[in-house]
């Protein structure tokens, strides 16, 4: 009763919870900035919506993931961006404004193309487990649990602007504070396998955070891009928001099984950001 009351009502209300705060950093500014500077926001919409997806397959194949595992690395790479991505930028001194600008327009793409990408990894990955997949219930979830909790924030922001800056950092903290409890809950639920799978889900999504950033800073390279717009795609295709993976496997799916991949990811996907502030820190963060 205690675990379903919390996969079930708790977890989806602390997502909610983080998503207002993520929306009360936003400005409507943040959506038209995919008018004014077109080419690095769809390039990094690309990355992310498009390119992602195709790496993990590639990966989960290329290691022969199990099924649960598979899908969980699938789920992974069609969630948005975070607030974590938001903060690394920041801190590597890339430009936060186009790092905002990407998280803030694939969460409102994710929500619509997350459920396609779950439809379909479930249907390749794992057949034969017996599911409650709702394509339509999955995208309704999350316009409840993401859509409208960013929109409300954002909402906030524009009508009560010294409030959201003043109470902000607070939600960003209990975000942080979060993840690690949501980690470390889904990973000692399924603790055997965890340990049996460690090795292969580890190097996975290891792999998968690496390549993303690389991908990023590629994608810079070739369409000169300046090297604090390269560095932000890098950090906005690697980071992604591992709370909302495991929300998904776990109280709309109900299958934990599938969020130990994005508990695992949740530890290792700072490995990857190391690059672009190092990068960004080596430059001084002038180009």
């Amino acid at each position: 009763m205690g675990a379903s009351v919390l996969l079930n009502v708790l977890l989806p209300l602390a997502l909610a919870i983080i998503m207002f705060g993520m929306g009360l950093s936003l400005i409507k500014e943040d959506f038209l900035r995919l008018l004014k500077i077109p080419k690095p926001v769809i390039l990094g919409l690309l990355g992310q919506i498009i390119l992602l997806p195709i790496l993990a397959f590639t990966i989960a194949v290329t290691f022969n993931l199990s099924p649960s595992l598979a899908v969980g690395l699938m789920i992974l790479s069609a969630c948005p961006g975070g607030t974590m991505s938001n903060v690394i930028s920041q801190l590597s001194r890339a430009n936060l404004a186009l790092s905002v600008t990407l998280t803030a327009i694939t969460t409102v793409i994710c929500v619509f193309t997350t459920p396609l990408v779950i439809a379909w990894s479930i249907h390749y990955f794992d057949s034969a487990t017996p599911q409650s997949f709702s394509l339509l219930g999955t995208t309704l979830g999350l316009i409840v649990i993401t859509l409208l909790p960013v929109a409300i924030g954002l909402t906030v922001r524009a009508y009560a602007q010294s409030w959201a800056i003043k109470y902000e950092r607070y939600f960003r903290k209990f975000s942080g504070v979060f993840m690690v409890a949501l980690i470390g809950f889904v990973l000692w639920e399924n603790w055997s396998l965890f340990i049996e799978s460690f090795e292969e889900v580890a190097m996975a999504t290891i792999i998968l955070n690496i390549l993303a950033v690389l991908i990023g800073l590629t994608l810079g390279v070739i369409f000169h891009l300046s090297r604090r717009d390269g560095a932000t795609l890098s950090i906005e295709i690697g980071i992604q928001n591992a709370a909302v993976a495991i929300t998904i496997a776990t109280t709309f799916l109900q299958q934990e099984a599938y969020g130990v991949t994005a508990g695992v990811y949740g530890i290792t996907m700072y490995l990857g950001a190391i690059i672009p502030i190092f990068l960004m820190r080596k430059s001084g963060a002038k180009t």
